[in-house]
Order: structure tokens, then C-alpha cells, then sequence
């Protein structure tokens, strides 16, 4: 149970400074521009949501956390 402890601590510590970085600005200029993303703009209004983006995300870290179980071996 400690080593969940601290394996919770190390991924919120790099969610944390990810996002940071993301707010900062120094995000690449693709990150949520993806064909398929949902964009609606009206005159006094927007609704966005980033679903390929999503999609694309959670595939990388999908592959990520699988690599790491497989050396935690």
C-alpha cells in the first residue's frame, strides 16, 4: 500500500507540472486543433471540445502505463 501511495504522489506531481506547462503557453500549436475536434461558434457564445484530441491522449498514456507495468515486472 506505501508503493501506491507513492506512485499516486509522482503522477499527480507530473499532472501538476504538465499542466502548468500546458497553461503557460509553451503547449504545442496542434495540441486541441485536430481534424474532428467539435468547434461552435456563435455570436455571444462557444462550445469546444477536443475529442480526437482526447482520443489521441489517452492512447499515448494507454501505451505509456503499459510499457511501465511490463519493466515494473
Amino acid at each position: 500500500m506505501h508503493d501506491m501511495g507513492k506512485f499516486l504522489m509522482v503522477i499527480g506531481a507530473v499532472v501538476l507540472v504538465l499542466g502548468f506547462i500546458l497553461w503557460s503557453g509553451f503547449a504545442p500549436k496542434w495540441l486541441g486543433r485536430l481534424p474532428g475536434d467539435i468547434r461552435i461558434e456563435r455570436e455571444h457564445s462557444a462550445f469546444y471540445f477536443p475529442i480526437v484530441t482526447c482520443i489521441i491522449l489517452s492512447i499515448v498514456l494507454s501505451l505509456l502505463l503499459s510499457i511501465f507495468s511490463i519493466f515494473r515486472r
